[in-house]
């Protein structure tokens, strides 16, 4: 078993942020088209606020986990990376199955969508997935016009990326390859590097416990699948989160036949780190806080 990619979760935001754009930017060395596409988004005023302001709404006003660039650009770099180990394996890709492209489109595809997926969050998370497909319509024309001359291609490929984006949360459940990349790349990032925000800021729940009960994501070439990805926990209660958001999304799309998902705790002597010495229930709101 080779590794393909390794995500360092303890790293500061810059650091995760730099070392996720550097991983895309290796990998899209032979795609061109799907690199123009990358500079292009990460360049663009609107992309560059929805995620400001969708993170503001879902960390600040919300206490859930990140859901802004830094989210974007992981989960982008996990998308690219499954992408490669399935192209790899000769999965047949639905941009080459219905016309729309070939490989190097289904970068742009499985990037695009992936990278805006959240956008949505910063109307409300409630149906953030049907708000997303509205506020990256503009941003796509933008960044498809400058690549894709061919408007019947071009709308085409902005077809499967609304796809990914609305299908990304399994409501519904994603019908293509790619729309499939997105949904576990996203259920990717769950590691401590993006709980200990909302941690920090007074959510206490088993969703920011079992965040930073998660050390590390290895999204690795799998000896019986296509794709392995490897979980490595500090804590058994990271089971909650591989199971609630990553694992979820592998059976519930059509990568379930390529992707195997793999838990285990490391170091410590085999026990387990303690998360959460004490906490007690507030006096005016429904939720606990540290003690």
């Amino acid at each position: 078993m080779t590794e393909e990619r390794i995500v360092h979760v303890a790293s500061p935001k810059a650091k995760l942020y730099a070392e996720a754009d550097q991983s895309i930017r290796e990998r899209l060395k032979a795609f061109p088209k799907a690199l123009k596409a990358y500079e292009l988004l990460i360049q663009d005023p609107e992309a560059r606020a929805g995620w400001n302001m969708a993170n503001y709404l879902t960390m600040r006003k919300l206490g859930y986990n990140d859901h802004g660039r830094v989210h974007a650009l992981l989960t982008g770099a996990a998308s690219v990376a499954i992408l490669s180990l399935l192209s790899e394996a000769g999965v047949r890709l639905d941009t080459v199955e219905s016309g729309a492209g070939e490989l190097e489109d289904a970068y742009v595809v499985v990037l695009l969508s992936t990278m805006l997926h959240d956008l949505g969050n910063q109307v409300h998370r409630d149906h953030h997935e049907a708000f997303g497909v509205t506020l990256a319509l503009p941003i796509l024309n933008r960044i498809l016009e400058k690549i894709y001359p061919d408007p019947e291609q071009r709308t085409a490929l902005r077809a499967l990326i609304l796809h990914g984006i609305y299908s990304h949360d399994l409501s519904p459940e994603p019908l293509t390859i790619e729309a499939g990349v997105t949904a576990v790349a996203d259920g990717t990032d769950i590691t401590k590097g993006r709980g200990r925000k909302a941690f920090a800021l007074g959510s206490i729940d088993i969703h920011s416990i079992s965040a930073l009960a998660v050390d590390e994501v290895r999204i690795l070439k799998g000896e019986k699948t296509p794709v392995e990805i490897q979980v490595t926990m500090n804590n058994s209660a990271g089971i909650f989160q591989v199971e609630e958001t990553l694992t979820k999304k592998v059976l519930r799309s059509p990568l379930r036949p390529y992707v195997s998902v793999v838990a285990m705790t490391e170091g410590n002597g085999g026990q387990d780190q303690r998360i959460v010495h004490r906490v007690r229930l507030h006096e005016s709101e429904d939720r606990f806080v540290l003690d």
